[in-house]
């Protein structure tokens, strides 16, 4: 048995996970209900990047789940951020002079080529239920997953 909200194996007939101390028995998703596992869930945040990561922090009920909730924030961050460097990429070697562009492509497609690799990895990891934390985007990742919904008040 898996604990569904930080993807560790746990004993059977287990009150609480002994990683993240939530009860078992609370976390666990109804069998038949069609709903996905969180790896899977996990897995299939980055797959469209910020788009599918968005979907996920959205629907019931993976955006109660703090392991898929971790996976959507850094995938959307992830993608943000390759965005940004991909504008910027553009932009500096939109000055180069003429001689420099084999080698501005050649970077091109060494860092396009990197980036799919590592998004290769980041849903292979997740689907594996291990959390890979990117160097800056995953500790971010990390505390925006961990905040809980805000509640919103009517007043009378």
């Amino acid at each position: 048995m898996r604990c569904a909200n930080c993807g560790l194996d746990v004993t059977e007939g287990s009150a609480f996970c002994p990683s993240c101390g939530k009860a078992t028995l609370a976390i666990q998703a109804p069998q038949g209900t069609g709903s996905l596992q969180p790896n899977v869930a996990g897995m299939l945040c980055y797959v469209a990047g910020f788009v599918s990561g968005i979907i996920f922090l959205a629907i019931e009920p993976y955006k109660r789940n703090h392991f898929i909730r971790f996976h959507a924030f850094q995938s959307i961050f992830l993608s943000v951020a390759w965005l940004v460097l991909y504008i910027g990429m553009g932009v500096v070697f939109a000055v180069l002079p003429g001689m420099l562009w084999s080698l501005s492509l050649m970077l091109h497609a060494l860092l396009s080529l990197a980036v799919f690799l590592l998004w290769l990895f980041l849903m292979f990891k997740a689907y594996n239920n291990q959390r890979f934390k990117l160097p800056a985007i995953g500790d971010f990742a990390e505390r925006q997953a961990q905040q809980t919904e805000p509640t919103t008040k009517l007043s009378a």
